[in-house]
């Protein structure tokens, strides 16, 4: 199949064109490699500053759009699939769905309904928008409400929402919101991860001190709560001073974040998920426990009975520093989690087996149009 994949987070779009290509299939990815991290892509849709770099790219797109037809699939990673305004995006998203045979919008971050559901009907305990019945209103979060609800946006994303042939769900929390308002549309795939080479664990009854890392990305700490977890652990290395370190990456090209990632035991990342993102995930296969995200929910919707390797923590500061202080107390934990880390990774986020579900979805879309 010839697959054209539109837009970047996290490396989602081209870790999934790599196990594709493995499958046998033509794919195209055309991104901005998602702003300062810089991520692989086919066709570069970089933006840059000001007004004539918006006019720049858009003349770009206009020209690039002949290129851009006759794909059997054609994913869009998010409404805002390009740094373009939405009032744009809607002429360019009609070009491309008459073009191609089958369209597919992703639901794999900030959207419209992520939003406006997690606001209004909170079918989450606790999220970007809410902590229970009561509405986050940190800086970040009401920026995003009034960014993407009752405006161009929204209008954008129920539109492709309503058109598009299907909606792919990356974690539990994107499903939930999307099933609530697309139920027969939306699918759940998980994010794509690449195995590591040559990654092991050693067996250890003794592993401290404990070498903890977090990521911060620019203008979202405090809304991924990674403010919170990044106290958290710089109070706990306080206390345990002999038997903690602390590495922080922050803002940082996903090259050079990587490196930095190596040779950490734990990473603290998305204080309100209930899954494992992307970052999380790729720490994982290197056998690097996560500390952030794994309800229950996170293990039910992937069908895992056996593995629990996900420290997981409430969102609030008490518990991510109880759960690093119950780590430092216990590393006899250290090994078993990090063996089970990569285990998880494996059975659930190999790239070629969720390419292999991404192939299995383009092909009952392409037989349903052909009835």
């Amino acid at each position: 199949m010839r697959i054209l994949l539109i837009g970047e987070y996290s490396n989602v779009h081209w870790t999934l064109a790599e196990g594709l290509r493995q499958r046998g299939h033509q794919v195209t990815v055309i991104s901005n490699g998602d702003f300062w991290k810089d991520y692989p892509r086919d066709i570069d849709v970089s933006r840059q500053p000001g007004k004539l770099g918006g006019l720049r790219l858009l003349a770009r797109i206009l020209a690039l759009l002949p290129r851009l037809r006759g794909y059997d699939v054609v994913q869009f990673i998010n409404p805002m699939f390009l740094e373009l305004k939405a009032e744009r995006l809607f002429p360019v998203y009609r070009y491309l769905r008459r073009h191609n045979r089958i369209a597919i919008l992703g639901a794999f971050g900030m959207d419209y309904y992520w939003a406006a559901v997690n606001t209004d009907e909170r079918p989450l305990r606790y999220s970007d928008f809410n902590i229970g019945d009561t509405i986050r209103h940190d800086e970040t979060a009401e920026r995003e409400r009034q960014d993407w609800i009752g405006t161009h946006k929204e209008r954008l994303n129920r539109m492709m929402a309503e058109d598009c042939d299907a909606i792919v769900s990356g974690l539990y929390e994107y499903h939930a919101t999307y099933t609530l308002k697309y139920p027969a549309k939306t699918r759940f795939i998980p994010f794509p991860i690449k195995p590591q080479k040559g990654v092991g664990t050693e067996e250890e009854t003794e592993r401290l001190p404990l070498k903890l890392f977090v990521g911060i990305s620019r203008g979202r700490s405090a809304y991924k709560g990674t403010d919170i977890m990044l106290r958290a652990a710089q109070d706990i290395q306080k206390k345990y001073a002999d038997r903690v370190e602390l590495r922080v990456a922050e803002g940082v090209p996903f090259e050079e974040y990587r490196k930095m990632m190596d040779g950490a035991d734990a990473i603290l990342d998305q204080l309100y998920s209930y899954t494992p993102s992307m970052n999380s995930l790729l720490a994982m296969s290197k056998g690097i426990i996560c500390i952030g995200g794994g309800e229950q929910e996170n293990y039910d919707i992937l069908g895992e009975q056996e593995l629990r390797p996900i420290i997981n923590v409430q969102p609030h500061y008490q518990s991510v520093y109880d759960e690093l202080e119950r780590l430092i107390l216990h590393p006899e934990a250290i090994s078993r989690l990090k063996r089970e880390s990569i285990e998880y990774v494996s059975r659930h986020h190999d790239y070629l087996k969720v390419a292999q579900q991404y192939e299995l979805l383009y092909k009952e879309l392409a037989d349903n149009k052909a009835k």
